[in-house]
Formats: structure tokens, sequence, C-alpha cells
């Protein structure tokens, strides 16, 4: 989605404090130096996230990819996926954020199974409902439940890969909004049956929710004109909410 994680490095005279980092982040940098074996200038860190932690946005994972990418700029460094994927394995399930495209990826293992491309986008209306939820926390819950309906998430995925193959957004909506049902059995929704009832009304193509966290929102095929996103932000407060307006994907 458009929204992005920044981080920038300053030289200058200062001690390079990691600490404005953040613990994960500065983990990540401290590995990325004992990699190639370099100190770190002087200089001064500075940080700017547009994603809200702890909701499902993959705040996390988009800093330490962000820090990352200033470390590879910094040092004239050829950016390095693997070299990626190896730092994030020392840290934390990822998300594929440090991809810019569509994939399967294996969070725990942190393996790409397979690349999707940027043939599509969406746009969404989505809205955060309250609450944080702590990824480390209910990835037993969520284990489990993915082992207990398997053959329905198999579906789903078949479902899916069927769409990137074809070409055919809908139904990429259809396979998420199957499995934003199947996620509400492990970490429901408060309000996934009134956006689900009234998704042919505002014509969107499916629902989307954050798996470890607390989005949910609407997959619309083309951009939303001024009166429907009037329609839907009064839905959305309406259910006591304000919601908001974000570009997924590539197309």
């Amino acid at each position: 989605m458009d929204r992005h994680a920044w981080v920038h490095f300053t030289r200058g005279t200062g001690p390079p404090d990691l600490s404005r980092l953040g613990e994960k982040s500065a983990t990540a940098a401290r590995l990325f130096l004992d990699h190639f074996e370099l100190p770190l200038p002087p200089g001064l860190w500075s940080t700017h996230s547009d994603l809200r932690v702890g909701v499902g946005m993959a705040s996390s994972t988009a800093d330490i990819v962000a820090t990352l990418r200033c470390l590879f700029q910094l040092f004239s460094v050829p950016y390095d996926e693997g070299l990626v994927l190896t730092i994030l394995a020392a840290i934390e399930r990822a998300d594929s954020v440090f991809l810019d495209e569509f994939a399967l990826h294996l969070s725990g293992r942190h393996r790409v199974i397979r690349r999707l491309g940027t043939a599509f986008g969406f746009h969404t209306a989505f809205v955060t409902e309250p609450g944080t939820v702590d990824t480390e926390a209910v990835t037993t819950s969520l284990l489990e439940h993915y082992r207990r309906r398997g053959e329905e998430y198999e579906r789903c995925l078949t479902d899916l890969l069927k769409g990137f193959d074809s070409g055919d957004p809908a139904a990429v909506a259809r396979a998420a909004t199957t499995s934003a049902a199947l996620s509400q059995e492990v970490l429901p929704k408060a309000h996934f049956h009134d956006l689900l009832s009234h998704r042919e009304r505002f014509g969107a193509d499916g629902l989307f929710v954050a798996h470890t966290g607390c989005l949910i929102g609407y997959l619309f095929p083309r951009r939303l004109d001024a009166h429907r996103k009037s329609e839907l932000s009064a839905f959305f407060r309406s259910l006591g909410y304000q919601c908001s307006f974000v570009q997924g994907g590539y197309g």
C-alpha cells in the first residue's frame, strides 16, 4: 500500500546513536555493519513512518527494511535481498515489504516461494478497529488455526494463484474475502459482517483484513470518485470510525 517507513542518516560530528532507531532496527544496523566489517561514521539518525504500530501494517518489518536500505545507500553497497532476508531471520517473523511486487512468502522461514509480479492493484477503503495485536503473542494460535482449516486455506490459495495467473484482480479479491472470513475464527473483526453485507452496495470486489492486526476494509478495482468516497465515509462513520483511502498493489 502507498504508506511507507523512512530512515535517514546525516553525516555530522556527533556519535551515531543507534537507540534512535528502536530496538529491532538498531539490531539490524549492527548486523549489517558486522557483516561488512564497517564502522558507522559520526552523524545523526532520523526516522518517519506512515504505518501505525500493532495494527497489522507490518510496521516493524518496514522499519528494519528502511534501515537496511539506508545503510546500503550510505556505504554505496549494492542492495542484497539475500542479506536482508538473513538479517530479518535473525530478528523476527517478517512480511514481504522488502519486495516491490506481490509474492508468496513464508514469514517464519523467511523464504520467497513465488513472485507474483506487479500486474494490478486495488484502491482500498479501510478502518482500524480499537486495540493492537502482538504478533508474537498470537503466532501459536494462528498456526493452530491454519492447520485446523488447512483444506479451506489450500482451496483459497489455489483460487488466489489462479487470479494472479489470469490477471484477474476480482478473483484475487474474492480469495482475500474468503481468507478474511476464515480469519474471523481466530482474530475476529467486530464489523466484518457489516462490511460483508454492504459489499455489493458499494461495488467492492472484496474485503481484506490484517490477519495479525486490526485493519478491515474494501478492495476496489478502480479509483473511487468523490461521491463514492462520501458514501463510504458516511457508512464507516455510522459504525464509529473515520475511514482511510489508500492505493494498494502496483497497477
